[in-house]
């Protein structure tokens, strides 16, 4: 592929990402279509693959990582050092590391941990750190004012301590939303359906991220690329007079977790947004 293609390729990425954030207030983002079935350039592997990572996460991480797998061993130039592991002495050659960080369902363990492993050693030696919360560490009773302003303030403070360190940020994942007849009736009624008010929850929680984050660069939007259809639409319903976006039942065989589409699709976004923070030309 020539410089001038790969350019174009990650000025899209740029651009969908941006569409994405300004997505979460309306219906339509840049098309995705065929994006899970795109090749990655030589470039791309080239800048991943001298990257050190370190990547936070639980189930839906792993589903993601599978998807980079797949798209690694289907060329013939991709050669990243995925391993799974937070210990300090794999940290002194390029990797792409990731383990699980904190319980699911326990959000401020999440963000202890991954506080923990980054100082523990790594941070000193990394290049970019993120993770991502879990759907079932957001729901309908969570508190997300205190967890974001937690989260916040963890990050701000790993980001003082580790200036030359990129601190990324991931929305939180979604749910599908209740098909039906009978649904469309308990929404015109105004009654909750059962996960809708959890999806609510989340994407109030991505709302605050977006605002505080969504302008830097560092931002992974995950629920916008899992909410999004072929053509580019999103897939929501009305809270109100308010969008909820949920996850694509395209991209899913169990209504949370991602199904081979899901993570080829998203793993495909990831590997862009990744090597567009490696510095390099």
């Amino acid at each position: 592929m020539s410089d001038k293609g790969i350019l174009s390729r990650a000025i899209r990425g740029m651009v969908l990402t941006a569409f994405l954030c300004i997505g979460m207030g309306g219906h339509m983002i840049s098309a995705s279509e065929g994006i899970e079935n795109q090749d990655i350039s030589s470039l791309e592997w080239k800048k991943l693959s001298a990257m050190k990572i370190y990547f936070g996460h639980q189930s839906v991480g792993y589903n993601i990582l599978s998807g980079v797998n797949d798209f690694m061993r289907e060329s013939s130039i991709g050669v990243v050092n995925i391993k799974e592991t937070k210990d300090p002495v794999d940290f002194d050659q390029p990797i792409f590391a990731h383990s699980p960080v904190g319980k699911n369902s326990s959000p401020v363990s999440k963000i202890d941990d991954f506080k923990a492993i980054i100082e523990n050693g790594i941070g000193e030696k990394i290049n970019v750190a993120f993770f991502k919360f879990c759907y079932v560490d957001i729901k309908s009773a969570t508190d997300i004012d205190d967890i974001f302003r937690h989260y916040a303030q963890t990050m701000t403070d790993l980001q003082t301590k580790y200036p030359s360190v990129k601190f990324a940020h991931c929305t939180v994942p979604l749910q599908v939303s209740s098909p039906g007849v009978k649904s469309m009736i308990k929404r015109a009624l105004g009654r909750p359906l059962t996960g809708e008010e959890d999806n609510i929850k989340r994407n109030r929680f991505n709302q605050l991220l977006v605002q505080e984050y969504g302008k830097s660069g560092l931002l992974f939007d995950l629920a916008g690329y899992e909410s999004t259809k072929a053509d580019g639409g999103r897939v929501y319903f009305k809270d109100g007079g308010n969008d909820v976006f949920y996850l694509n039942p395209d991209y899913t065989d169990d209504g949370g977790h991602l199904n081979a589409k899901g993570s080829r699709m998203i793993s495909r976004q990831l590997i862009v947004f990744l090597q567009l923070l490696s510095g390099g030309e």
